[in-house]
């Protein structure tokens, strides 16, 4: 069942928590995210991201809601030094040790809200703030968001977010007809066991809360937490959630610097 709610509801961090909590053991045996794939070299990360955010060898990578941790450890592979934050502790649990398999020992994985990270981070800032597909859509504050990426930035460094473009998802099946609201406000509550990963899996939380942000908001609110946008991407590149779309953006990126 799927709803909308005109207000920020209580307790949709705590549903939206044990949902993902759930979702741990799914995502590390199923073949959706290919864990066994990813452990014997294989990349998660598309070709445009290094080729946008540049050479990170020696550099510091902090990835916001990093689940457990393929893409924090694909930039590790390439030589950040990274730091992956999400607030699910099984997830974080799984990186932990996907790093120490892969020989990946220096990064580091902290479990804490994204709205608390710079407090759980101990006030530490990095050359990159990295926000990874499928991120957003969890979150109802988008300023306070970019606030808080925005001070885990270094002088001079930018953040980088790679995200599911919003239009795409309002299209239906055929990949040409609309059939959502750009314009949604509120929620869209949706109580039903499965999953992107797995539709048929059982599961106890199947409540769960997400949010839709057009992409003029998310740029209006990266510029509002001081950061200068250098250039917003949209590729038509296809991603493993998204059904077959043709003529329309599928994926949108962003690097936004802070001022030295």
């Amino acid at each position: 069942m799927t709803t909308t709610s005109p207000t920020e509801p209580t307790g949709w961090r705590e549903a939206n928590r044990a949902n993902w909590d759930e979702r741990v053991p799914v995502h590390l045996a199923g073949p959706f995210y290919d864990v066994p794939g990813f452990v014997a070299g294989r990349d998660t990360l598309h070709a445009f991201e290094p080729a946008e955010v540049g050479d990170v060898q020696g550099r510091t990578l902090l990835h916001l809601q990093c689940h457990i941790g393929l893409d924090t450890l694909s930039w590790a592979r390439r030589g950040a030094t990274v730091t992956g934050l999400d607030f699910s502790a099984p997830a974080v649990e799984v990186a932990r040790g996907l790093a120490a398999e892969i020989g990946a020992g220096d990064a580091e994985f902290v479990t804490a809200d994204v709205y608390e990270a710079v407090e759980a981070l101990g006030g530490r800032t990095f050359d990159t703030v990295y926000t990874g597909y499928g991120a957003l859509c969890w979150l109802p504050d988008l300023d306070r968001w970019a606030r808080t990426a925005a001070a885990l930035v270094r002088p001079g460094g930018f953040v980088y977010l790679a995200e599911f473009h919003p239009f795409a998802d309002l299209l239906g099946e055929d990949g040409r007809t609309v059939e959502g609201d750009y314009f949604l406000h509120g929620p869209t509550v949706v109580d039903e066991p499965g999953g992107y990963a797995d539709p048929e899996s059982s599961s106890a939380a199947t409540l769960r809360y997400q949010w839709t942000h057009g992409v003029g908001q998310v740029v209006s609110a990266l510029v509002a937490a001081g950061l200068r946008v250098e250039f917003l991407h949209e590729h038509d590149d296809g991603h493993f959630r998204l059904p077959p779309r043709r003529g329309v953006p599928l994926i949108y990126t962003v690097r936004a610097s802070k001022p030295s």
